[in-house]
């Protein structure tokens, strides 16, 4: 490959990696909307499910996708599926309560709870990561807080499925090398159906007609954000630095709130304004690599 093919591959990537974000923050619209004609473990059995098969296709496009199907798969596919069920069962409950571009912030704070995860697992936590956590912090509570007194209960527990999601992605992280990434994000979504369907079954009663009447926004999850911006991104790191590729993914916040106040009218406050700013900033932050002139990186920095 030349360097004009791979300055166009270079670009070509960077704009996969854009609409991936910008498919991700109009997902909460979708889930907002999609409150409106189902509860949220039916919402979720649906996405997981159509998201699985929609990757099918997908996995029949790579070449070796047999690969890696072994104990690692199974493995990691049913683990990966479980973290994710509770993460989108929280997040989807929200959604019921929370505004959707709020929630797109709240929840897109996954990216600075990577790190403080991998603390845990003995990697050592950079400054920048250090300082975008702080201003995280201060943006939540700008954000959340009403009247500076109390948070809401909806904003909490976003922020717990946030951590989920966080941890979905070391989970995944670990086995994709292990297994078919493609493969992997088949048997996890399959899996989060499947965990999904006890509490459908028990605590809600889903109907034929309130599923039609909202397909829509179950399609456009389904089918768009699971299986198109998921498979644009395993193009976009094809030669995007995670680094690059992380602070462009990180947009999906900014997309959130720009489709919340564009489809749903939500409005957002001074204050809220000041944390989505201040938890962007802190998000970028954390992104940054540091550059450490007269000693080399630690291995194992995050």
């Amino acid at each position: 490959m030349n360097k004009t093919e791979f300055k166009n591959l270079y670009i070509f990537c960077n704009i996969s990696l854009l609409l991936a974000a910008f498919i991700s923050g109009l997902s909460f619209v979708a889930q907002k909307l999609g409150m409106v004609y189902v509860e949220p473990f039916t919402f979720n059995v649906l996405r997981c499910f159509i998201g699985s098969f929609c990757l099918l296709p997908v996995l029949a496009l790579f070449k070796d996708n047999t690969k890696y199907i072994n104990s690692d798969l199974i493995k990691g596919g049913i683990l990966a599926g479980f973290i994710l069920f509770i993460a989108f069962s929280i997040n989807q409950y929200c959604m019921i309560y929370a505004d959707a571009g709020k929630a797109g912030f709240i929840t897109s704070l996954y990216i600075l709870f990577v790190p403080i995860i991998a603390v845990f697992l003995k990697h050592k936590l950079t400054s920048n990561a250090k300082i975008g956590i702080i201003l995280a912090i201060f943006g939540l509570y700008f954000l959340c807080a009403k009247d500076f007194t109390h948070f809401e209960l909806w904003d909490i527990l976003l922020l717990v499925s946030a951590f989920f999601f966080a941890l979905h992605i070391i989970t995944v992280s670990h086995y994709s090398k292990k297994s078919n990434a493609i493969s992997l994000s088949i048997l996890q979504f399959f899996t989060a159906g499947l965990f999904s369907l006890i509490p459908m079954f028990l605590f809600e009663n889903p109907t034929m007609a309130a599923v039609i009447s909202g397909w829509k926004p179950i399609l456009f999850i389904g089918i768009v954000v699971t299986g198109v911006a998921y498979t644009l991104q395993i193009f976009g790191h094809k030669a995007t630095k995670p680094i690059l590729a992380t602070l462009i993914l990180s947009s999906e916040a900014v997309f959130a709130v720009i489709g919340g106040m564009l489809i749903l009218n939500e409005t957002l406050t001074i204050n809220e304004w000041s944390g989505c700013l201040i938890m962007l900033i802190g998000i970028i932050v954390s992104q940054i690599p540091e550059k450490d002139l007269c000693k080399k990186k630690i291995q194992g920095d995050v």
